[in-house]
Parts: structure tokens; C-alpha cells; sequence
């Protein structure tokens, strides 16, 4: 039986920090601080809501993340 894979560690990281950052500066701290994807998706964006770890959403309004969340 093969082994069951284990998912990659998350960086530790707040994403409450990325909140009021511009959306530029706010993927490139995300990427310095080791996610593997970042997000950005426009308020009302529809998305499926599987987990996937090292990665980290942003929603952007007007260039500004307004919400950010992990998976």
C-alpha cells in the first residue's frame, strides 16, 4: 500500500498582516515569505472553496487588499 502523502508545511505567516497593503507589494511579501500561490481575486469573485495548502488569497479593491485567507 503506498504511503499517504502529507501535505507541505504553511508558512508562518499572519494574514491579517496583508490587509491595507497594495496588491503588488502584498504578493511579493507573500512569495519572500515562502506561498507557494498567491491569489488575488476582485470582491463577489465566485470560487470553489477546496483547501489547498501554501496558498494565500487576497481580495483587491482598487489595488488595496481588503481580506485575506490561507487555502
Amino acid at each position: 500500500m503506498a504511503p499517504i502523502p502529507s501535505p507541505p508545511a504553511q508558512p508562518d505567516d499572519t494574514p491579517e498582516s496583508y490587509v491595507g497593503l497594495d496588491a503588488r507589494a502584498a504578493e511579493t511579501q507573500a512569495r519572500a515569505r515562502g506561498w507557494s500561490t498567491v491569489r488575488a481575486l476582485a470582491p463577489g469573485t465566485v470560487i470553489t472553496m477546496e483547501f489547498r495548502g501554501g496558498r494565500i488569497n487576497f481580495e483587491v479593491d482598487a489595488s488595496t487588499v481588503t481580506r485575506c485567507w490561507v487555502g
